[in-house]
């Protein structure tokens, strides 16, 4: 947990839970110890204009950080992750310190510029081409990300504790998972994952984490993404 110096920041969460982008601020701040308030922005309607005001691109998460409004998930958990250094993401202080930043920057990097976007890709596909698109996006985990995590202990790069890393990660992995449960992704998907160990391995941890967890409604996640999903293939089919 971070130490939060002096008085503590007040912060307001713009998020929704279905949201895994905005699932990062919230694995961040629990990480962290930080007190937030929420606001749940519905995503099912149009942004009222206050929100847009707020943040104009209408997405999730946005927080208002003591009068400072950020926005992009990415940017709100490293700002968060800087302003309190800890076991998520150290200081930039000394060389070491720079090197365990760029290794976890890397594989978030190589996550999301390789194998991320694949489960969204196979959930939109036909069901004659999911089990190809499985078969690729497995091949993708066991070349770029399953060496990465080599030395993971259990978390990425030894460390004993969740990092920036799983924060960015964790919304996806649990997803691809309950997804699968839930007969939207093929079930050959998971079981060659299961022949990675080290994959398999960290990603059960990350799924066991509390900081992950405590907003996590599986359920209505996934019916809001099998909803999502038809309206995405029948715009697809009016085209």
């Amino acid at each position: 947990m971070a130490h939060v110096n002096g008085n503590a920041p007040k912060i307001t969460l713009y998020t929704n839970h279905r949201c895994p982008w905005a699932h990062r601020a919230h694995i961040v701040l629990k990480e962290l110890g930080l007190k937030y308030d929420e606001v749940i922005i519905d995503l099912d309607k149009p942004r009222e204009p206050w929100y847009l005001e707020i943040n104009p691109r209408g997405l999730v998460p946005a927080i208002d950080f003591n009068g400072e409004i950020i926005t992009e998930s990415g940017i709100v958990s490293t700002f968060l992750a800087d302003a309190y250094p800890s076991h998520l993401f150290p200081a930039a202080g000394n060389p070491k310190d720079a090197l365990t930043r760029a290794r976890i920057n890397f594989f978030v990097d190589t996550w999301f510029s390789k194998a991320g976007s694949y489960w969204f890709q196979i959930l939109r596909a036909e069901k004659d081409e999911q089990e190809k698109l499985g078969q690729d996006f497995v091949s993708i985990v066991e070349k770029e990300i399953e060496p990465l995590l080599a030395n993971a202990g259990p978390f990425f790069g030894g460390s004993s504790k969740v990092t920036l890393a799983e924060a960015l990660i964790a919304p996806f992995i649990l997803r691809i998972y309950a997804l699968t449960r839930a007969g939207l992704l093929p079930q050959s998907v998971v079981d060659e994952f299961d022949r990675l160990p080290n994959f398999t391995k960290w990603a059960k941890e990350v799924q066991g984490q509390e900081s992950v967890t405590y907003i996590w409604d599986e359920e209505t996640t996934v019916q809001g993404t099998k909803k999502k999903i038809e309206s995405l293939k029948a715009q697809a089919k009016t085209k």
